[in-house]
């Protein structure tokens, strides 16, 4: 018999997704830019602005500029007559026109000629005060040294002595003068009286009544009293009128007392000195090269 035909198996058609392309990512088309030239004149411009600028001296003109500003700024609303000098590294009142330094051992051998010629602009060391001697037994180990090499550099000295109020006033004037030879030409001598030493007011000013008398008696000069401000104002005010007085009152553009009474100020403990090896008291007279003139021993 023949083969019993089958009915056809009907297939589902297959369903192929589309295959998804990378969209083509074309690089931009790079253009060929010419190369320019320098110019011959533009690099040698450039190597004169890098040799400047790498130059020690250009950067010192800015290290100068920077301190320039630095002091306006500094200074910025403060006293116009109260600036400061970079060489001897404190202010200076620009009121006064004479200038002057105090010593002693703390500032070991100094180098006057050294210090002589140092000067900012019209500021420069006219005179000298120098301790002599301390109460009735010290006498500063560097006093006969200063006093002989000072003068010889045109500086003009005054000699002065650190009194001690428990110490018998006379005696301590006797103990100066034997170690002082006061002379012409010198400024007058000095008591520099800071502290009462544990007596009384009454007690200091009676020893120092002493020794301020018997140093005029005997060198016919009327010596000056140094003291601080404020000493002058608790213990002295309304004492010793007769006496010039050096005064103690740092960093400021004014001394707070009446013109009249005092001749020296010492305005700083701080300055630095060319030939001296540590700071130094730093002091303005009040007055001219005149009055100074008539204010030394004739």
């Amino acid at each position: 018999m023949p083969p019993e035909k089958k009915a056809p198996i009907n297939k589902k058609p297959v369903t192929r997704k589309p295959a998804v392309r990378k969209p083509a990512v074309r690089k931009p088309a790079t253009s060929k830019k010419k190369q320019t030239k320098i110019p011959v004149q533009l690099k040698i411009a450039i190597a004169a602005l890098l040799l400047v600028l790498l130059s020690p001296l250009y950067y010192g003109y800015i290290l100068k500029g920077f301190v320039a500003t630095w002091r306006w700024v500094k200074d910025w609303g403060q006293d116009p007559n109260y600036r400061t000098y970079e060489s001897f590294n404190i202010k200076i009142p620009k009121k006064y026109t004479i200038h002057g330094i105090d010593v002693s051992y703390y500032q070991g051998k100094i180098n006057w000629p050294l210090v002589q010629s140092m000067k900012e602009d019209e500021v420069r060391i006219s005179f000298a005060f120098i301790k002599a001697t301390e109460g009735v037994m010290m006498v500063d180990p560097y006093f006969q040294r200063n006093w002989r090499e000072a003068p010889k550099s045109g500086i003009i000295c005054g000699a002065y002595h650190f009194f001690r109020p428990r110490k018998d006033g006379k005696t301590q004037a006797k103990f100066f003068l034997q170690v002082v030879n006061v002379e012409k030409g010198d400024l007058p001598p000095v008591v520099d009286i800071e502290s009462l030493d544990g007596v009384s007011p009454l007690k200091m000013r009676a020893e120092l009544a002493d020794f301020l008398n018997y140093v005029e008696l005997k060198t016919k000069v009327r010596p000056i009293i140094y003291t601080g401000l404020k000493f002058y104002e608790d213990y002295l005010d309304t004492h010793f009128s007769d006496y010039p007085l050096w005064i103690a009152h740092y960093y400021q553009p004014k001394l707070r007392l009446d013109n009249s009474r005092w001749k020296f100020w010492q305005h700083s403990d701080k300055a630095k000195i060319n030939g001296i090896g540590h700071v130094v008291d730093f002091n303005a007279f009040n007055g001219d090269s005149t009055a100074l003139s008539k204010l030394v021993i004739r």
